[in-house]
C-alpha cells in the first residue's frame, strides 16, 4: 500500500475505485466495505484508493478537542495496508478544504488528482461546501466526467455505524471484550515509556508509566486491566491501571502496568499495550497494604484469565 499526503501528491498511472470515510477503527463493518473496494478494483483492473481526511473535520470545523479516536494515523495505515487496498490517500483538512464546491471537489480531487473511474459511496454521503450534495449529484457528475457510482446500502452503513457507536461505547463502559470482538483485533494505546513517582516499585510491583503519543486517542475507562505488550521481541502480559491513584492523592490520569515476569527497564521504551479483559474498577483504599492485596488479587485473576485463555 502507497501512502499518500494530500491528493496533489498522488501518483498513479492507472485509473482508480475510490471510497471516501474517516474509517475510524477500522473495525469489521469497514473491512467489509474495504473487501468490496478491492474486489471492484480487481474486477475492472484499477487501483484502489481509499480517501480519508486528517485531522477529523470535526476538530477544524467544530474546533471539538473533546473528539477522541479508536485509531492513530499511525494505527490506521498500518490496519489499511492490512486490508490489501493500493493506495491511501490522506489528505489535509481545513477550513479552506471545507469551502470546495460539490463540482470541485469532484473535478478537481476525485477526476484530476485521484483518476476515479468508479466511486463507492454511501446513499446518504454529503459531500462539497456546506454539504450540500448528495449521491444523486455525484453520479451526475459521473455522466460528466466519466465515473461510475455504487452505493453502499443503508443497512451496510448501518453496520458500520453500529459498530463504532458500540465500540465507543463499549471502551468508555471497560467492556474490552466487547470492542475487541467489533473491531476484530484488540484495542490498543501507544507511546513511550516515562518516568512517573515510582510508587509500583516500592510496593514490589514496578509498573512502565505510558505517555500517549496523540492526545485525540481514545482511552477505555478508568479501571484495571488485563494486557499484553511485545518487549524484546516476546510477548509480555500484564495489569494495566488506567486512573488518578487515589489511594495516594493522584489527580491527573495515568496510564501503568506492571508486567508479570518481567523485570525489564522499559525507560524511554516504545510500547504498544493491547487490551484483553477488564478486571476491576478504580478503587480508592484505606491504605498501601490494602492497595498491594488488590494488586495481588488482580494478578491472581490475570494469570486465571491468561490459563483459561491459551
Amino acid at each position: 500500500m502507497k501512502v499518500h499526503q494530500g491528493a496533489s501528491n498522488f501518483r498513479c498511472t492507472n485509473g482508480t475505485v475510490v471510497t471516501i470515510g474517516t474509517f475510524d477503527g477500522v473495525h469489521l463493518g469497514h473491512k467489509a466495505i474495504l473487501k468490496r473496494l478491492v474486489e471492484a478494483s480487481k474486477k475492472n483492473k484499477l487501483d484502489s484508493v481509499l480517501l480519508t481526511f486528517f485531522p477529523h473535520p470535526r476538530m477544524v470545523l467544530q474546533n471539538d478537542a473533546d473528539l477522541k479516536l479508536l485509531n492513530t494515523l499511525n494505527e490506521k495505515e498500518i490496519l489499511l495496508e492490512a486490508q490489501g487496498i493500493d493506495h491511501l490517500v490522506v489528505h489535509p483538512f481545513t477550513k479552506e478544504f471545507s469551502r470546495l464546491t460539490a463540482e470541485e471537489f469532484v473535478r478537481d480531487i476525485l477526476v484530476h488528482q485521484l483518476k476515479a473511474k468508479k466511486i463507492i459511496i454511501g446513499y446518504d454521503h454529503r459531500f462539497g461546501r456546506n454539504r450540500n450534495a448528495n449521491i444523486d449529484n455525484l453520479r451526475e457528475y459521473g455522466i460528466i466526467y466519466g465515473f461510475q457510482v455504487e452505493e453502499i446500502s443503508a443497512k451496510e452503513l448501518d453496520d458500520v455505524a453500529i459498530s463504532s457507536t458500540k465500540i465507543r461505547n463499549a471502551l468508555n463502559d471497560g467492556d474490552i471484550e466487547m470492542a475487541n470482538t467489533y473491531l476484530g483485533y484488540p484495542y490498543k494505546l501507544q507511546g513511550v515509556v516515562v518516568r512517573g513517582k515510582g510508587l509500583g516499585k516500592k510496593l514490589g510491583f514496578p509498573t512502565a508509566n505510558l505517555e500517549l503519543e496523540e492526545s485525540y486517542k481514545l482511552i477505555p475507562k478508568n479501571g484495571v486491566y488485563v494486557t499484553r505488550a511485545q518487549i524484546k521481541g516476546q510477548w509480555r502480559f500484564g495489569l494495566t491501571s488506567i486512573g488518578t491513584n487515589p489511594t495516594v492523592g493522584g489527580t491527573s490520569t495515568t496510564i501503568e502496568t506492571y508486567f508479570l515476569k518481567t523485570r525489564f527497564d522499559l525507560y524511554d521504551e516504545y510500547l504498544q499495550l493491547e487490551f484483553l479483559t477488564w478486571i476491576r474498577e478504580e478503587k480508592t483504599f484505606e491504605s498501601l497494604d490494602a492497595l498491594k492485596k488488590a494488586i495481588a488479587a488482580d494478578e491472581h485473576f490475570a494469570k486465571e484469565f491468561l490459563d483459561s485463555n491459551g
